[in-house]
């Protein structure tokens, strides 16, 4: 949770909100696509293409890009894609873990690997960062849902394990089989969300100074403009002063 909605705020200063935002729509159509194409087409029936397309909403992306995302999974020339997972280092020691979607494996695997070692980090084998984090859903409000008691007791009541609050932002942490049931329970309660969806919860972190983060965010920037990427999750940690001080360069 450190620095979330700080880190909302500097990613948004540096005016890359638009670019990303081309990425982000075709990512998360990617994942409607197979969430649809491995279970049922029909969100009320098929939990992980339920929380795809809510993510996509949250995120505005267009009806009908969702609606196209779905049925393209039906069809018989829907791309087969395959979800691997990549753990390595970033520099300073920090762990990265790198989650894909891709059709062809070959051409990933290279990628991740020279982005990893033009930018001061290094890939390793499938476990080994893996053991430093937890697998959560998270669920996130923005601060006008609720004062900081209603959201911990609706986050209580609905079956999560850890609600956190700032001025800006509510984050609820749950086990990541119960995200479902604790994303609808909040619904009822507190209307819909800003986001919810599956993330690597960091159980030890690693803490950076400024030229460290600067550094980090090179590898990060890189990978996530990589259409195969899905996610890149770290277990970095940095001072507001620092965070602040990334966010004016």
């Amino acid at each position: 949770m450190a620095g979330h909605s700080k880190w909302a705020n500097i990613q948004h200063r540096k005016g890359r909100q638009d670019k990303l935002r081309s990425k982000l729509f075709s990512k998360l159509a990617k994942e409607i696509t197979v969430a649809a194409k491995m279970g049922d087409p029909d969100p009320d029936k098929n939990p992980r293409l339920r929380l795809a397309v809510k993510e996509a909403k949250s995120n505005s992306v267009p009806k009908d890009v969702i609606d196209r995302a779905i049925k393209k999974s039906q069809g018989g020339d829907a791309e087969n894609y395959d979800e691997i997972r990549y753990e390595g280092y970033g520099p300073n020691g920090v762990a990265v873990i790198v989650e894909t979607m891709t059709d062809n494996k070959n051409r990933t695997a290279s990628t991740v690997r020279s982005t990893f070692s033009k930018n001061g980090g290094n890939l390793g084998e499938t476990g080994s960062v893996g053991f430093m984090f937890e697998r959560k859903g998270q669920i996130i409000y923005p601060g006008s849902a609720g004062d900081e008691d209603t959201i911990m007791m609706a986050a209580i009541e609905a079956g999560a394990e850890d609600a956190q609050s700032d001025e800006e932002t509510h984050v609820i942490i749950c086990a990541d089989t119960d995200l479902n049931d604790v994303s609808n329970a909040l619904e009822a309660e507190l209307g819909e969300s800003e986001s919810t969806k599956l993330i690597w919860q960091p159980t030890t972190t690693t803490e950076l100074d400024l030229e460290g983060l600067t550094k980090l965010m090179k590898l990060v920037d890189t990978l996530e403009e990589d259409d195969d990427v899905q996610t890149v999750t770290t277990n970095f940690e940095a001072s507001d002063e620092v965070m602040e001080a990334f966010g004016n360069q």
